[in-house]
């Protein structure tokens, strides 16, 4: 019986798409089938990529929205349109830091970013970023998408940084971004602000504690001394109340406001304040008010002008406000507070609680809120405007029941926290000289501007990624175009025409 001489090799003319997308795919890119004219008798038709992660890789959600965008650009081109889609890249602040500063700590010995110092550590993510920042333009290019890949963009390009600065330069002078001392989210392991949208609420398992504060100097029937009972999930906080809170129409404790109670563990007294935050038909109706680490307390304390403390160092642990439990982390803190509540009988009772926990999305840690000095952006007069042109229909939501959910977030904003304490972004440009005058400019200065001292510092923080990537419509064009001109690109294709993107966007691009 003869071998069989029949080839065991896959047939050639078997459809191998690894072979034959890439090689249509580079086909249509050489051939210039992508890209756009700055100028043309075309229609223009823009889409500008919402910039992914320069850490990411691409998943389901990315699939599907480029899929989306890639469908009408394509129809678009093929309708006789001159069609743009731009594609770009965000630097990612808290991300690319956060991975480059994992790497260094696996190297032999270990290394931190502030045993580098700031310029060698901003290099060596530099330095990632040329190595591994276009995997994901790799991975549109095999989804297929037909992007002008000629004009692909980077946040922390020129270009872009020089919009950056521009921006915050013309609204600081309109007085649209300050500094100031406001309540932020703290991510104590990364030892910086995050935004809303970097806080994950989980339902937690806890502990509610009900705590017992004595009024000075009033008295029961029996003469003992008069307690207003509170609950909290915090305990340790109460090294930072400044008031505890009634209805002002409970009858309860009418007559006790205006009164003090003496602060458990610590020497102070604080006010009985009167407040319609509080629900008199929960609990006990009395509230604990600790303004620089709540975010509902810190309404009250500003409306009441309390005195807001800050008990909470920047890497979690407590502060000199911390009494003897001063350089403690906080779960080590309230463990060792309970024990004392106890043994002092201020602690009533405790009993489990479901409660939403917020989270950084980033370290895994609770998230700490925080009384801190940042850059700010004034979001009422903006989102006046933001809402305006979706009301009169310039800008439609599609589906249209997002509408009511846009105009709604609109109606509540708060005012933008900025700025980050981070050294990889768009470092601040503003500079504060020895006598504490402050400086903001697009370029750097030589002098203060106040009065003209050479001894400048520039400001250690950078700017949240969200201020660049809001700049993206019209920084990818090229504006500010040379004295102000805008650019060919600017000219024919902004405003653009679509945005195509997940529902979460709202809450974030809407800051823009």
């Amino acid at each position: 019986m003869s071998q069989s001489t029949e080839s065991t090799e896959p047939s050639s003319t078997r459809y191998n798409p690894l072979d034959v997308e890439a090689r249509i795919y580079t086909m249509w890119e050489k051939a210039g089938y992508f890209k756009a004219e700055d100028k043309s008798k075309k229609p223009p038709f823009a889409i500008i990529l919402p910039p992914p992660n320069v850490t990411g890789q691409l998943h389901m959600g990315h699939a599907l929205d480029h899929t989306i965008q890639d469908l009408i650009i394509r129809w678009k081109r093929m309708s006789g349109f001159n069609a743009l889609w731009l594609p770009g890249t965000d630097h990612a602040g808290i991300a690319t830091q956060s991975v480059v500063e994992r790497e260094l700590r696996k190297a032999t010995p270990p290394q931190t970013r502030q045993g580098l110092g700031r310029d060698a550590f901003v290099e060596k993510i530099w330095d990632w970023k040329h190595q591994y920042g276009d995997r994901i333009y790799e991975q549109m290019r095999r989804l297929g998408d037909s992007c002008d890949w000629d004009r692909a963009t980077f946040t922390l390009d020129d270009g872009v940084s020089k919009a950056v600065r521009k921006v915050f330069v013309d609204l600081h002078k309109r007085g649209l971004i300050y500094r100031g001392t406001r309540l932020v989210n703290w991510s104590w392991p990364l030892e910086t602000a995050i935004s809303d949208l970097e806080v994950e609420h989980r339902d937690t398992k806890g502990t509610l504690y009900h705590l017992a504060y004595e009024v000075e100097g009033v008295t029961n029937s029996d003469g003992t001394p008069l307690r207003l009972t509170l609950a909290t999930t915090r305990p340790e906080t109460l090294l930072g109340d400044t008031a505890v809170a009634v209805h002002p129409e409970d009858e309860r404790y009418k007559k006790l406001i205006g009164g003090r109670v003496k602060l458990p563990l610590t020497t102070r007294t604080i006010p009985i304040i009167a407040d319609t935050y509080v629900d008199k038909e929960f609990g006990t109706g009395v509230v604990k008010i600790t303004p620089a680490h709540d975010f509902n307390d810190y309404q009250v304390g500003v409306r009441h002008k309390l005195e807001m403390i800050n008990i909470l160092n920047k890497n979690g642990t407590l502060n000199e406000h911390g009494g003897k439990f001063q350089g403690l982390k906080i779960q080590e803190a309230r463990k060792q507070m309970i024990v004392a509540l106890k043994e002092s009988e201020v602690l009533v009772r405790e009993e489990p609680h479901q409660n939403s926990v917020g989270y950084c999305s980033r370290s895994g840690a609770v998230v700490e809120p925080m009384l801190s000095e940042q850059w700010f952006v004034r979001m009422s007069q903006m989102a006046t405007t933001a809402r305006h042109v979706v009301e009169n229909g310039s800008i439609r939501f599609e589906p249209e029941s997002w509408t009511k959910v846009y105009l709604h977030w609109m109606s509540i904003i708060e005012d933008w926290c900025i700025s980050r304490q981070l050294w990889w972004g768009h470092r601040i440009p503003a500079w504060v000289c020895d006598d504490g005058h402050t400086t903001v400019s697009e370029v750097d200065p030589s002098e203060c501007s106040t009065c003209q001292s050479k001894n400048l510092k520039q400001d250690e923080d950078v700017l949240d990624t969200w201020f660049s990537s809001a700049l993206w419509p019209f920084s990818t064009m090229g504006w500010p175009g040379e004295n102000g001109a805008p650019t060919e690109l600017e000219k024919t294709f902004y405003p653009t025409d679509v945005l195509v993107t997940g529902h979460d966007i709202i809450f974030s691009g809407s800051r823009a």
